[in-house]
C-alpha cells in the first residue's frame, strides 16, 4: 500500500484502488495456506478426489442460514438414508421433513426434494451457474457454490464469511446490506482462473477460522500483509453493518390433547408460509394483542366435552423476524376419540421421527409428552392458576 492509502486506512475511511489490489500473489498465499488447513468436512472431496455434486448439492443447502456444527450430523443422516439424488428423489416429502425437523427454513426441505426429481430425472447436475439457477431452491450463491467446488468452474460464491473477509481486506466503508454489491464484485476480482473451487472453500475456511466475526487471529491470516482493515486497527469493525430492527414479540395458544393410548393430535400446516407444510398441534393465529382468557373458543372441538388445562409458563421461541410466547393448554382424552376434521392423531412411536418443526417440539416437552424433545427450557413467568376451559 502507499502511504496515502495507510493514512486513509488509519482514518477508517474507503480505502484503497481495487486495481492496485495484488489478486493474483493474494490468491496463491491463500491455496497454499489451504493446502496445509483445509477442514475436515463429511461433505467435502479431500486433496486429490473428484468432488461429488450431490454431497456439494446437499451441504449448500443445508448451510444456508445455519452453522457447519449443526449441518454435520444432519447431513449424515441424510446422507445414509438417501445416499444419492435419484434415492432422495423417490423418497415421501413426509420423510424428507422429518429429517429436517430443527434445521428450520423448512422451505428449503421441500425445493430440496423438488430439485432431486429434476435432477434425478435429467440424469445428473448441470455444470453451468445459468442452469443450475434455474433449479428449485438453488440461488446465486449456492450456483456459483456448487459450479465452483463440484465442477471446478470458475465461479466466486460469496456466503457470510467470504463476504466479510473481502470487505476487510478491502475495508468497505459502507454499510450491510448495501455494500452486498460492492463485495460481490471485489469478490470476483479475486478468484483466480486455477482452482477456483479450492479458493472458494479456502476463503470459507479462512473465514470461519481465522478472520472471524470477533477477535479476528490476524497473526494466523496469510493475507495480513495486504488487508486494508487491519491497518486501521479495528479490523473487527468490518463489514460495517447497520442496527437491525427487532420484529415486535408475538403471542398464542398452543393445545396438546392426547388420547390415552399416547397419541397426540396434529395437524400439518398450510402448504406456503412460515413453516409450510410441517406438523404442528392445533395452535390460535400468533398477534401482539392475543388475549389468553379467549383461548377456549379456538380450542379443537371433540364429539364429547373436554376439560383443557393452562401448563404455567410460557413456550418462548425466535424466528428471524419476530419472537414468540405460546401459552400451553393440554387435555387427556379417551383412547376412542376421533380425531376433529382436518386433524389426525400422531402415534406416540412416531412422534420422534414426525416432521415436527423445533417450536413444536418444545411445546410437546412443555406438555410433557414423551418424544417431544429438548429444545430451549420454556420461560417461566410468575404462576398463574390452571385454567379448566370446556368445549
Amino acid at each position: 500500500m502507499t502511504l496515502a492509502e495507510r493514512r486513509t486506512a488509519s482514518e477508517g475511511r474507503v480505502v484503497r484502488d481495487p486495481r492496485k489490489f495484488p489478486a493474483k500473489a493474494a490468491a496463491r498465499a491463500l491455496l497454499m495456506w489451504f493446502d496445509r488447513h483445509r477442514r475436515d468436512l463429511p461433505w467435502r472431496a479431500r486433496r486429490g478426489e473428484t468432488a461429488d455434486p450431490y454431497r456439494v448439492w446437499l451441504s449448500e443447502i443445508m448451510l444456508q442460514q445455519t452453522t457447519v456444527a449443526t449441518v454435520e450430523p444432519y447431513f449424515r443422516r441424510f446422507l445414509a438414508r438417501f445416499p444419492t439424488v435419484t434415492a432422495l428423489a423417490a423418497a415421501d416429502i413426509e420423510d424428507v421433513l422429518g429429517l429436517w425437523a430443527g434445521l428450520g427454513y423448512y422451505a428449503r426441505a421441500r425445493n430440496l426434494h423438488a430439485c432431486a426429481g429434476i435432477v434425478a430425472e435429467r440424469g445428473g447436475f448441470p455444470a453451468r451457474e445459468a442452469d443450475l439457477l434455474a433449479l428449485p431452491g438453488i440461488g446465486p450463491y449456492t450456483a456459483a457454490a456448487i459450479a465452483a467446488i463440484a465442477f471446478d468452474r470458475p465461479a466466486m460464491p460469496v456466503d457470510g464469511n467470504v463476504e466479510r473477509v473481502v470487505a476487510r481486506l478491502h475495508a468497505v466503508a459502507a454499510a450491510l446490506p448495501q455494500a452486498r454489491g460492492v463485495i460481490r464484485a471485489l469478490a470476483h476480482g479475486l478468484a483466480p482462473a486455477r482452482r477456483p473451487g479450492d479458493f472458494a472453500q479456502a476463503m470459507m475456511d479462512l473465514g470461519a477460522g481465522v478472520c472471524t466475526p470477533k477477535a479476528p487471529a490476524c497473526g494466523r491470516c496469510p493475507l495480513a500483509g495486504v488487508c486494508a482493515a487491519r491497518l486501521t486497527g479495528a479490523p473487527g469493525s468490518f463489514p460495517r453493518r447497520r442496527p437491525r430492527t427487532a420484529g415486535a414479540l408475538r403471542r398464542g395458544a398452543a393445545f396438546v390433547a392426547v388420547r390415552a393410548d399416547g397419541h397426540v393430535l396434529v395437524r400439518r400446516r398450510p402448504p406456503r408460509g412460515l413453516l409450510a407444510g410441517m406438523t404442528e398441534v392445533p395452535t390460535t393465529a400468533w398477534s401482539g394483542d392475543f388475549d389468553a382468557a379467549g383461548a377456549a373458543a379456538q380450542a379443537p372441538r371433540f364429539a364429547a366435552p373436554v376439560r383443557w388445562r393452562r401448563l404455567p409458563g410460557v413456550v418462548a421461541h425466535v424466528f428471524t423476524h419476530f419472537p414468540l410466547e405460546l401459552v400451553v393448554f393440554r387435555a387427556r382424552l379417551p383412547q376412542d376419540e376421533a380425531a376433529p376434521e382436518g386433524t389426525r392423531f400422531l402415534a406416540r412411536e412416531d412422534i420422534a421421527g414426525a416432521a415436527l418443526p423445533t417450536l413444536m417440539r418444545k411445546v410437546l416437552a412443555h406438555a410433557g409428552v414423551a418424544g417431544g424433545g429438548g429444545g430451549t427450557p420454556p420461560r417461566r413467568r410468575a404462576r398463574a392458576p390452571a385454567a379448566a376451559l370446556g368445549n
